[in-house]
């Protein structure tokens, strides 16, 4: 059984790794409006000026793979992803806490399965030094690829502090978790 003593430690590294996903999804928000950008000038360019560059284009999906593997996290984070409330709603919070409990353990499991599949993805990309196909395209594709397990060890960390939570709720048969 946790004592009081590990129950606060435990909710503690929740609060933090919280914390931690705030900060990264405040970031990746920026990329955002960076593609905006981008986009904006992209347009601007082949309807006003009729001219436009591959590297400008792919910028665009450059920047869209940080917002989507790190904004998961944050999506998550603050309960943002989908879910199904049919039935959900009318279970007992007792219930709802152990649901919630194993939704984050098989979260946690698939992260740590893309992880694992992805990174032989990412080392053949580094051992290359993989690049743009296309002719005047962005060098370093290999950076971009590299997002993919991180965005998802975001997401493994993200799922833990919910676990934590529900976890402890249900162990005390809490009404409400945060």
């Amino acid at each position: 059984r946790f004592s009081r003593a590990d129950v606060t430690s435990a909710e503690r590294l929740a609060d933090g790794i919280d914390a931690f996903i705030d900060f990264v999804g405040r970031i990746t928000a920026w990329s955002s409006f960076a593609l905006a950008l981008v986009m904006g000038g992209n347009v601007l360019l082949r309807y006003v000026f009729h001219t436009g560059t591959v590297w400008s284009q792919e910028l665009e999906w450059h920047l869209m793979a940080p917002i989507c593997l790190f904004g998961m996290s944050y999506a998550l984070r603050h309960g943002e992803h989908v879910r199904v409330d049919v039935l959900f709603a009318s279970f007992p919070q007792r219930a709802k806490d152990f649901i919630e409990f194993v939704s984050a353990l098989i979260l946690m499991a698939i992260s740590l399965m893309i992880i694992w599949l992805s990174i032989a993805y990412v080392a053949q990309s580094w051992s290359i030094g993989e690049g743009s196909a296309n002719p005047g395209g962005i060098p370093g594709r290999y950076l971009l690829k590299s997002l993919i397990p991180i965005g998802f060890a975001l997401m493994f960390v993200q799922a833990l502090a919910p676990a934590i939570r529900y976890f402890q709720a249900w162990r005390r048969g809490a009404d409400a978790c945060p």
